[in-house]
């Protein structure tokens, strides 16, 4: 678990070290009504993430949401070709614009 993070959080981050990525875990009322599955959120350490959006949907990814702010902040919810939803956010170094 993340320092943030405490035991009956509906949210939990299990970091990794660096460059791996850590997985968010995320407590949802619905119940299973079909196959698991498991979301990914990206944050991109070479790229923007714009960059890694326009990268992603070169190679054969789809736009689901754009969460994008006018502040520079939020993500963006993929499809890959299976139509499986993942989200790219910013990299923990890039800076917002401030509106």
């Amino acid at each position: 678990m993340s320092d943030v993070d405490e035991a009956g959080d509906d949210e939990v981050l299990v970091e990794a070290p660096s460059p791996v990525p850590g997985l968010l875990f995320i407590r949802v009322p619905e119940g299973k009504t079909v196959k698991n599955r498991v979301h990914v959120d990206w944050q991109p350490t070479e790229r923007s993430r714009d960059d890694e959006v326009k990268r992603l949907m070169a190679l054969g990814a789809t736009l689901y949401e754009d969460h994008r702010t006018a502040d520079g902040r939020g993500w963006v919810t993929l499809r890959d070709p299976e139509g499986n939803e993942f989200c790219v956010e910013q990299g923990k170094g890039q800076s917002t614009t401030q509106a």
